[in-house]
């Protein structure tokens, strides 16, 4: 399918299944975080209908419909230019059926879907606070990264407000995080089942949590094995090559 790209844009291969999406380097580009949570995620029921908070460029939303049965995925993004970019993605994996961009804030979404709606929630947001580190960057890189239009605790609302009784919620997030997260989590009536840490290295501390949450489950958290990034030789470890999709050198 042919695909008009404006100034700056590009079509990158994501080497799973011949997924590809397009990106700019002036707009927030996604990183290895939406590809482990995609992974995370990845065991959420066939036939499910699937909300990705915040899409940007709508990779979790495009990995997702490679790696799950779902039947519906919406990638919401408050970003008019990330959501077209994100829109165009879809078109060029043939993907309109199963996936559907939407150009909204989330907090408006209540009005699109309605309460007890969605299976499952996935969710990247933005991890740091409004007061903390914003310097030198473009505004639509402020709105991918601080908690300017929506912050942590609308995102956990939002998704309890949309998701089903027994409904799924998966996020990643920085550890630092962690407390609010769940404090978050348990007022809106989501229980904490499963946290994995990724490391950057066996030594180092984690840079990045995994979560999965369940609307209304009972009382029952797991702490899963550290996911380690590189090893001792500065490369990938099994895992990550296994994750993404390719053979490791040799």
């Amino acid at each position: 399918m042919e695909i008009n790209l404006n100034k700056d844009e590009r079509i990158d291969d994501l080497e799973y299944k011949n997924l590809k999406i397009i990106q700019n380097n002036n707009y927030f580009c996604f990183g290895m975080d939406s590809i482990l949570l995609s992974d995370f995620a990845k065991n959420i029921k066939p036939n499910s209908t699937i909300v990705d908070l915040g899409t940007g460029t709508g990779i979790i939303s495009i990995l997702l419909s490679g790696k799950t049965k779902a039947r519906k995925i919406y990638g919401i993004e408050i970003q008019k230019e990330m959501s077209d970019m994100a829109y165009k993605s879809i078109k060029l994996n043939n993907l309109e059926e199963r996936v559907e961009i939407i150009n909204e804030d989330i907090k408006n979404i209540l009005k699109i879907f309605g309460k007890n709606s969605m299976d499952a929630v996935v969710t990247n947001p933005p991890y740091k606070e409004i007061n903390r580190g914003i310097v030198n960057e473009t505004e639509n890189k402020i709105i991918s990264r601080h908690e300017v239009r929506a912050n942590l605790e609308d995102f956990i609302r939002i998704s309890s407000e949309i998701l089903k009784n027994y409904g799924e919620f998966y996020m990643v997030n920085r550890p630092e995080r962690l407390a609010d997260i769940i404090e978050n989590l348990r007022k809106y009536g989501i229980e904490p089942k499963s946290i994995r840490f990724v490391y950057p290295k066996v030594d180092k501390e984690p840079k990045l949590i995994l979560i999965k949450a369940v609307k209304n489950a009972k009382k029952f958290l797991k702490i899963e094995k550290p996911l380690i990034i590189y090893d001792e030789k500065s490369n990938y470890t099994d895992e990550i090559y296994q994750i993404y999709n390719k053979e490791k050198r040799k």
